[in-house]
């Protein structure tokens, strides 16, 4: 175990790996613990949606932060720099292409095939948990729970949504171990939570991965159903700007607190 981290765990199966990293914070643990679980029963995605892999097939890890070196409207950007440290390791332990992962605002990690346009262009390969306790307090929490498919066969996917997924292994062409995504993740994932605390963040790069940016884009929120022209991601506030002639500076932002669900159109011709 590196200095950076103060617990390190391993588990063949649990509940939920946020929920356990959560005890532990609870419970006094100091940042960063880590939590990884070969099978999760309660795995979960936002707003309660369930997150479903077979045992031994994802990469499933919480990391936990007390971010007291965050501005509360900060702390958004653990979640964003664990999605690019491990954009990086799938690329590398899966032998990818520099930028061929994507992030699809605002927590899933992605592989747009081909140009990414119609059926199944951009399929899902992870996603990212990020939930937070006691922000603007003395004693402010967070848990951020990472999921990515990674030795996971094609013909094992759930019928469901096979059309809409994939795995490293997949995109491979051979086995990926979960150890190895793991190792390469923890070395990237460092320097990177590193910076954040001497105030440094790459906006540049979080924006550069967005799939989102040049799509319609259909968003769920509580109001009901919308389809708007993404034009970019705010590296200060984490929002999602979308196009709005309505507006004096003929753009708004969507915080992550609006959305139920987000789902992507097209590519606008023209557009990256």
């Amino acid at each position: 175990m590196t200095p950076f981290l103060t617990r390190r765990e391993h588990r063949a199966r649990v509940g939920s790996t946020n929920d356990v990293v959560r005890e532990w914070l609870a419970a006094g643990t100091p940042e960063v613990c880590l939590l990884v679980a070969d099978e999760q029963t309660a795995g979960r995605g936002r707003d309660g949606r369930v997150w479903v892999a077979p045992p031994d097939a994802a990469l499933l890890l919480s990391l936990g932060f007390r971010p007291t070196c965050l501005a509360p409207a900060q702390v958004w950007r653990l979640a964003a720099v664990a999605s690019l440290a491990m954009a990086d390791s799938a690329e590398t332990a899966a032998g990818l292409p520099a930028g061929s992962v994507r992030l699809k605002w605002p927590n899933d990690l992605v592989i747009a095939m081909g140009d990414g346009s119609g059926p199944g262009g951009v399929r899902k390969i992870g996603g990212v948990l990020g939930e937070t306790t006691g922000l603007g307090t003395a004693d402010p929490r967070a848990v951020i729970g990472l999921g990515v498919n990674a030795d996971w066969a094609a013909t094992d996917f759930p019928t469901d949504i096979a059309a809409t997924m994939t795995s490293l292994r997949e995109l491979a062409g051979r086995r990926v171990e979960r150890d190895d995504l793991l190792a390469v993740f923890e070395a990237y994932v460092e320097p990177r939570i590193d910076a954040l605390r001497t105030g440094r963040f790459d906006g540049a790069a979080w924006t550069a991965r967005q799939v989102t940016t040049g799509r319609e884009v259909r968003l769920e929120t509580a109001k009901g159903l919308e389809t708007v022209h993404a034009t970019g991601v705010d590296p200060l506030t984490g929002a999602l700007i979308v196009a709005d002639r309505g507006t004096a500076t003929g753009d708004r932002h969507v915080v992550v607190g609006e959305i139920v669900h987000v789902r992507l159109g097209e590519p606008v011709v023209g557009q990256v």
